[in-house]
């Protein structure tokens, strides 16, 4: 161990697994947990700590004496600056065994139940260009790299139209190239910013409030079909239609483009009203014959291709007959609904978020679906004995909750219920975990699937089936 401007420098730690947020995990020889920002398992480095605690060090490593077989290099050129996908510099087969670990122990340490064996995580086809949706702030003091800094070039344009520097709310790296969403987005995005920049338009300065471009939204579905999305601080007819009619040229397959004034502290779209300027507000997605209405609020899963497979599973572990009464907690647009739909006598769908509900019951008329209901309310005010009353005791529950997971009156209701199976679907093993042994009085489980929604990162879906003991 040794000292470096009164910080601790860890020496030749070696690095032995992956953790929470996709960090690594070291030792350290005071026995401490080291959580490293910058390698990767196998990796033997020199950590610069910059937080300690009784049990952890937080750090970054500083120098390499042996690089990981497990490393790959990282197609972005903006690798480690970015922070949107953490884990390019790792082989997929190597992501996907670490999320499937964290998932394991998750359920295993928080959960403390008995566990069948694990379903291997299903991966996902694409590791780049998966995602359907993507946001992109302006900025007129863009990110410096250090090597930026240290240079003698004068940077005179700091224009950045990009994404957040990690736990930097005002500072934007300026994009060369993204590889999350498919052509036309860095197209458009490129375009956009030259296209204002020509205009002579003023980009957003978050710290004063000031400037004209705010944020772009891109969003694209398997069906072909592009959205785009600007949001404005102020308005300004003259330059605004010049550069929205600029896009509408340069991209004429356009299937919708859109603009929002905002001048508000925030640049949340939720409270604003959506202008049409050309094309029609809404997109399509299709999965498995079925068409989901997309507009610019709505939520939908934003790696579609994995989402097909996620809600196949989750489908194939309520093993519907045709004659079930399904509930389907935590909604949402009703996308898991509809697709059992087809398989159960009838679904029940309960969600929080009003436009969420009208957006289900709009899609469930598109698809002449007629044997699925809809409302909404707080989840743990809603779903009560007398919602049971009304409209039966389910054979099968789904829910697929926040990252935070269910409410204990949900989990203590579904006690209550007793359906036959739950299926339960969650973006967050550890908070599935800790549901899982509320649960464990009445249920067992006997499924575990795993499904990576998001390569390059540590994130992690997961499907669980309970059975009534």
């Amino acid at each position: 161990m040794a000292r470096k401007k009164n910080k601790v420098v860890l020496e030749n730690l070696t690095v032995v697994d992956a953790g929470a947020k996709g960090k690594a995990i070291a030792k350290a020889d005071d026995g401490r947990v080291v959580f490293i920002n910058n390698a990767v398992p196998g990796d033997v480095v020199d950590v610069q700590t910059h937080k300690k605690r009784k049990s952890f060090y937080e750090g970054t490593a500083v120098s390499f004496s042996q690089f990981s077989e497990k490393r790959t290099e990282p197609v972005c050129p903006h690798f480690g600056t970015c922070g949107g996908c953490k884990w390019q510099n790792m082989g997929y087969e190597h992501q996907l065994y670490y999320k499937q670990k964290e998932v394991e122990q998750n359920l295993a340490r928080i959960g403390q139940i008995d566990l069948p064996p694990f379903q291997p995580i299903l991966g996902s086809k694409k590791q780049y260009f998966y995602r359907n949706k993507m946001e992109f702030s302006f900025s007129d003091s863009k990110w410096l790299t250090l090597d930026q800094i240290k240079s003698d070039e004068v940077i005179e344009n700091r224009n950045a139209l990009g994404f957040h520097i990690p736990g930097m709310w005002d500072k934007i790296l300026d994009l060369d190239v993204c590889y999350l969403q498919e052509d036309p987005s860095n197209a458009i995005r490129d375009f956009v910013k030259a296209k204002a920049e020509e205009l002579n338009l003023t980009f957003f300065n978050n710290r004063k409030k000031e400037g004209f471009l705010r944020t772009l939204m891109i969003r694209t579905s398997s069906t072909g079909e592009t959205m785009v999305l600007l949001q404005f601080f102020h308005e300004d007819e003259k330059n605004r239609t010049l550069l929205l009619n600029a896009i509408a040229e340069e991209f004429p397959t356009l299937t919708s483009l859109l603009y929002v004034i905002n001048s508000k502290g925030n640049d949340t779209l939720y409270d604003q009203k959506i202008e049409l300027f050309y094309g029609r507000d809404h997109i399509f997605e299709e999965m498995e014959g079925l068409k989901f209405k997309i507009n610019a609020k709505s939520f939908y899963q934003t790696n579609s291709d994995q989402a097909f497979e996620l809600y196949k599973i989750t489908r194939d572990f309520a093993g519907l007959s045709g004659n079930e009464l399904v509930f389907d907690l935590y909604t949402g647009t009703g996308t898991i609904a509809q697709f059992v739909a087809k398989k159960a006598k009838k679904v029940i769908g309960v969600e929080a978020v009003p436009d969420a509900i009208e957006a289900a019951k709009a899609n469930a008329k598109y698809n002449n679906i007629d044997n699925v209901e809809f409302y909404v309310g707080d989840m743990k005010k809603v779903f009560n004995a007398q919602f049971i009353q009304t409209h039966g005791k389910p054979d099968v529950v789904i829910t697929d909750p926040p990252r935070d997971g269910m409410h204990a009156d949900v989990v203590q209701q579904l006690l209550n219920l007793g359906a036959e199976k739950i299926v339960y679907v969650s973006c967050n093993s550890a908070t599935q975990a800790r549901d899982l042994a509320l649960l464990d009085t009445l249920y067992k489980v006997v499924k575990v699937q795993p499904v990576d929604m998001f390569p390059q990162t540590h994130h992690v879906e997961n499907v669980v089936l309970l059975e009534k003991r």
